[in-house]
């Protein structure tokens, strides 16, 4: 990956200086290949998985794992499974031949997926939001 000073000296040569993408490339000592995708992307693309990464041992138990969990959110928190617990049971119930790190990293995401996701509510200066709504109090014994 190419620093972003470098970056932006080749956009800077290209498209404000005026000078060629081949030039550019001499210049520079890039390809022109790169000098090309350099000029057509404002910033530098990143790196995106064309699919997701496969899981061919664990893939199968993918719904044990989940049931699991699932049975956990009713359970006092002090009786959850552990990922290491789930890998055992994995392993010892169901023959499992993974590794351990693999399991975790699918616990960590599926209690991820689990929990509720909360948006804290931000309003700049000067707004407000307001709740309206209807209540009885009883202040000192005075409805």
């Amino acid at each position: 990956m190419f620093a972003v000073e470098v970056y932006a000296a080749v956009r800077r040569y290209v498209h404000l200086e005026g000078n060629s993408q081949r030039d550019a490339a001499r210049v520079f000592g890039l390809s022109r290949e790169t000098i090309s995708k350099m000029c057509r992307f404002s910033i530098p693309p990143g790196y995106t998985r064309t699919k997701p990464v496969g899981k061919p041992k664990l893939g199968t138990l993918l719904p044990v794992i989940d049931t699991i969990l699932e049975a956990d959110r009713t359970a006092p928190v002090k009786q959850r499974h552990t990922a290491k617990r789930i890998f055992e049971r994995l392993r010892d119930e169901h023959g499992y031949g993974g590794g351990l790190t693999v399991v975790k990293d699918y616990v960590r995401i599926a209690r991820g997926r689990q929990r509720e996701t909360f948006v804290p509510l931000a309003h700049p200066p000067g707004h407000a939001q307001a709740d309206f709504g209807e209540a009885i109090g009883v202040i000192g014994g005075v409805r």
